[in-house]
């Protein structure tokens, strides 16, 4: 069940990723939207998972990375759009 369970996630990160570089591809979403940032965020963490269950580092660093970018993408998302509505 454990390593079921581990596969789906990974998917599902994979996906999220693939759907966010498309949606953003065929310009449905923009690059500095929360959104964006929210879906490579998510991934990338579904990723993580995956990719240390299965020990494949290199993997994982990446996506560590790959999250660090997107929490502070979108931090400065978030603090543009509340300093907007002041």
């Amino acid at each position: 069940m454990t390593k079921l369970f581990i596969d789906v996630v990974g998917w599902v990160g994979a996906g999220l990723l693939l759907i966010a570089y498309g949606l953003v591809s065929f310009r449905r979403l923009r690059a500095d939207s929360f959104l964006y940032q929210a879906l490579n965020g998510v991934g990338s963490l579904a990723l993580v998972v995956n990719t240390f269950y299965y020990h494949a580092y290199p993997s994982a660093f990446v996506n560590v990375v790959w999250i660090t970018i997107a929490l502070i993408a979108g931090s400065r998302i978030k603090d543009r759009s509340s300093y907007a509505n002041q």
